[in-house]
C-alpha cells in the first residue's frame, strides 16, 4: 500500500466487503480469508500498527496487529474475516452500495462493519496519544466453521486482560450468549421386505416415537431453565434421515439435534440427558434401540453484568449519546473461547445479528460511526 488509508470506518468497511473471504469449509472453493487479511494488514501497518500475519491453515490468516504500550494491560478487539456463502442474495455480495443510510454487502454486517469500527477506533486513539494500555486487533479466520483462528490465537499464549468481540448486537452491550452441543441419535429398526410387518421394525416410526419424547422434553424441562439475558434453553432436530426405498422397513433412521445451552449447561450433560430420554423409550418397549453421540460443541458466555469491562462499554455508549443497553445473544460468537481462556469478554458493535446470512444483508452507516466512536471512547479511558 503506497498510501495511508483514511481514517474512516464506513469507508473501510466497503473496502473489506469488496474482498471475498467466504469460508472454504462451508462453500467448496471458496478463497478464504488470506487476500482480506493481507490487505487489512497493509492498512493498519500504514496507521501505525505492529502488525503480523498467522497462518493457520493454507488460505486460512489471521491478522493479529498491536498498538499502545507494549505488555500493559493489553486489552483485544476480535472479528471474523470470514463470510457464509451467497446463493440467494438480491444484491451484489461483494459490490457494497450505500442506499437510505445502509450499506448492503455479505459480510456488511456479520462482521466487516465491527472490525472496520475497532480498526479505526484503536488507530484514533492511538494518534492522539491516548492509549494508557496495549490494544492488540486480532481479524481472525474461520469463525463461521470451527474458529480455528482464535483457537490458534489463544494457542499461542495470548496475554490479554479483556476482550471486546465487534459481533453485530445494535450497539447492545452484550455479556452472555448462548453455547451448542450438536448430538446424534441413531435410531435402529431390522431391515425386510415391505409385506413382512412380522419381521420389519421400522426405524422411522422408532425415531417418531424419540421425536415425540424429544417435544415432551423442550416442553416440559427446557421451559423450566432460563437467564435473564437469553430466554429458556431449547432443541430442534435439523435432520431427520432414514430409509432405503418404497418396499424396504427402514433398517436406520439418523436424528441430527443442536441443543443451544445457556450458561452452566454443558455438551457433556446435553449427551446424559438425551439419553435418559432413550433409556426410558427402551423400558418401554425393548424394540426401541438407539444411541447418542455428541459432535461439536461451543461454550455459552456469561460475563457478570457489573464487570469493569461491561461499566465501561455502557459509560462509553452515554458518553457518545447512547443508552448503553445491556442484552444477551441467542447465537454463539469467539468471546466465550476468551471467557474459556480465562480473559474476560463481551460483545459490541454495529448491525443486527438478525441480518447476518440473510439474502439481503445491511448494517446501518450511523452506527458503524458509533461503533468507533464509542470504543475509541472505552480505549482511551
Amino acid at each position: 500500500m503506497t498510501s495511508v488509508f483514511p481514517l474512516d470506518p464506513v469507508a473501510l468497511t466497503e473496502a473489506l466487503v469488496r474482498i471475498d473471504s467466504r469460508n472454504p469449509s462451508l462453500v467448496p472453493g471458496a478463497p478464504g480469508e488470506h487476500a482480506c487479511a493481507e490487505f487489512l494488514a497493509d492498512v493498519l501497518q500504514s496507521w501505525g500498527f505492529a502488525v503480523d500475519l498467522q497462518e493457520v491453515a493454507p488460505g486460512r490468516t489471521n491478522v493479529i496487529a498491536r498498538v499502545g504500550p507494549v505488555g500493559v494491560s493489553p486489552l483485544v478487539l476480535n472479528g471474523h474475516l470470514d463470510v457464509v456463502g451467497v446463493d440467494g442474495m438480491t444484491h451484489a455480495p461483494f459490490d457494497p452500495m450505500i442506499h437510505d443510510g445502509n450499506l448492503y454487502g455479505r459480510g456488511a454486517t456479520d462482521m466487516k462493519a465491527g472490525i472496520a469500527a475497532m480498526c479505526v477506533a484503536a488507530a484514533r486513539a492511538a494518534g492522539r496519544r491516548a492509549l494508557h494500555r496495549e490494544i492488540i486487533v486480532a481479524a481472525v479466520c474461520d469463525e463461521e466453521f470451527a474458529s480455528i483462528g482464535t483457537r490458534a490465537l489463544l494457542a499461542g499464549g495470548l496475554q490479554a486482560t479483556a476482550a471486546i468481540i465487534t459481533e453485530p448486537t445494535r450497539l447492545s452491550v452484550v455479556p452472555a450468549h448462548k453455547g451448542f452441543a450438536w448430538l446424534e441419535v441413531v435410531v435402529q429398526g431390522r431391515a425386510a421386505h415391505g409385506s413382512r410387518y412380522d419381521v420389519g421394525i421400522d426405524a422411522n416410526r422408532m425415531a417418531a416415537r424419540f421425536l415425540m419424547a424429544l417435544d415432551r422434553y423442550d416442553r416440559e424441562e427446557l421451559t423450566t431453565r432460563t437467564h435473564p439475558l437469553l430466554g429458556r434453553a431449547s432443541v430442534h432436530a435439523p435432520i431427520v434421515q432414514g430409509g432405503t426405498g418404497w418396499s424396504t422397513y427402514a433398517e436406520q433412521c439418523v436424528v441430527r439435534l443442536e441443543r443451544r445451552t445457556l450458561p452452566g449447561e454443558t455438551a457433556d450433560q446435553m449427551s446424559r440427558e438425551m439419553q435418559v430420554v432413550i433409556d426410558a423409550l427402551h423400558a418401554e418397549d425393548p424394540s426401541f434401540v438407539a444411541t447418542c453421540t455428541l459432535g461439536g460443541a461451543q461454550p455459552p458466555l456469561d460475563l457478570p453484568i457489573d464487570h469493569p469491562l461491561v461499566d465501561a462499554l455502557r459509560g462509553a455508549c452515554r458518553t457518545q449519546g447512547g443508552e448503553g443497553h445491556v442484552d444477551g445473544l441467542f447465537c454463539w460468537t469467539d468471546a466465550a473461547l476468551f471467557a474459556e481462556a480465562g480473559i474476560p469478554a463481551v460483545c459490541f458493535g454495529p448491525g443486527d445479528i438478525a441480518r447476518a446470512h440473510s439474502a439481503t444483508e445491511w448494517v446501518e452507516v450511523e452506527q458503524i460511526q458509533a461503533a468507533a466512536a464509542i470504543l475509541e471512547t472505552v480505549l482511551a479511558g
